[in-house]
């Protein structure tokens, strides 16, 4: 229960941090994107504040890891295989056309966006897809 609660309260920090530095809205994505063009700097700003927060969460993780033998492997990839390349790279070749990645997409679900259903919709699609492509 305890777990379930603190993955509920990430969700809704994360969500609202999304909201309030604008990265749930595509267009602030796309102009970050649009380096020749109307290009926004913010989104890296709030990458970086992200890292700065982030970064002793993983070190406190990884020390607590050391001790506790019972973590979880195999949660992250062994190796750069193709499959990662080309799922990387389709990741990103969505995120640059929409101006969305899953989190965004998500908490602009929450407002009622039809283009967030949509891409939500083709994202879990695309998902199944490739599962059903892995099983092979």
């Amino acid at each position: 229960m305890r777990q379930l609660l603190l993955a509920a309260l990430s969700g809704v920090l994360f969500g609202f941090g999304l909201g309030l530095s604008g990265m749930a809205n595509p267009d602030k994505v796309l102009n970050f994107l649009d380096l020749a063009g109307s290009w926004d700097p913010s989104l890296a700003l709030v990458m970086g504040g992200a890292l700065l927060v982030t970064l002793p969460g993983y070190a406190w993780t990884r020390h607590r890891q050391a001790r506790d033998n019972s973590a979880t492997a195999g949660t992250t990839p062994d190796r750069i295989d193709h499959p990662l390349l080309v799922g990387s790279a389709l990741f990103g070749i969505g995120w640059g056309i929409v101006g969305l990645c899953p989190g965004p997409a998500f908490a602009n679900l929450a407002r009622g966006s039809g283009e967030a259903l949509i891409f939500v919709a083709a994202m879990i699609a695309g998902a199944q897809l490739a599962r059903a492509f892995a099983r092979r």
